[in-house]
């Protein structure tokens, strides 16, 4: 196994993985911000954000992301007539797609909150929306850590879905070498190694929050 091929391309290809990295960090920020959204206007009494919200991440949690992709990148150009470029549809693809997931695990955390701290809240003064951010929200956020970093680290996981539109990610530029130099037992063996790597490292940090979150529930 010749592994000079790795060392060769070895810029080139974290280049791709820079670009993957900025992807995964642009979808966690945005799609948390549209999660928590959603996530509030699902937990609301107002039937015209509660069924909205509802219908929205029931229909996105319902496909593959890899169709999602596709419809920004192809027929998006076909109903306005303008062209868009790979990265922005990766972009608004994985963001409209996660926050779903990301609503879903906040909602939860939420509602993991006693009512009467709500309650309690409410009849210090406070209005709903300083309930929520001040008092439910900042609680909630030590049960929902471990289950976001979790699903932080599918999303970098997912970015090489972007692959399909020719987006240049760390990959797509595996690939490009692997075409040039034929070597692919070598070339993916890295890609393996390097998504490994990352993930794991995401996922131990799930699972240590998640035993922190553990001891201080029970002290």
């Amino acid at each position: 196994m010749d592994l000079d091929v790795v060392s060769d391309n070895f810029a080139f290809m974290m280049g791709g993985l820079g670009l993957t990295v900025q992807l995964a960090v642009i979808t966690i920020v945005c799609g948390l911000m549209l999660g928590t959204l959603l996530a509030l206007a699902r937990l609301s009494s107002r039937v015209w954000l509660y069924w909205p919200a509802t219908a929205y991440i029931h229909f996105f949690r319902g496909l593959p992301l890899i169709l999602v992709i596709f419809w920004l990148y192809f027929l998006f150009p076909v109903i306005t007539g303008k062209p868009m470029q790979a990265f922005a549809a990766a972009i608004v693809s994985f963001i409209v797609f996660e926050a779903a997931y990301f609503a879903e695990i906040i909602r939860a955390g939420i509602q993991s909150i006693p009512e009467g701290q709500s309650m309690a809240a409410r009849a210090s003064g406070l209005t709903g929306y300083q309930t929520v951010r001040y008092v439910i929200l900042p609680q909630a956020l030590r049960n929902m850590v471990p289950a976001l970093v979790t699903q932080s680290v599918v999303i970098f996981q997912d970015t090489s879905l972007a692959y399909v539109i020719g987006l240049r990610e760390f990959l797509r530029r595996v690939n490009l070498v692997d075409a040039r130099e034929a070597r692919s037992v070598e070339l993916y063996l890295f890609a393996g190694a390097v998504y490994f790597a990352i993930c794991s490292a995401g996922s131990l940090a799930s699972q240590r929050l998640e035993k922190r979150r553990e001891r201080m529930s029970l002290a």
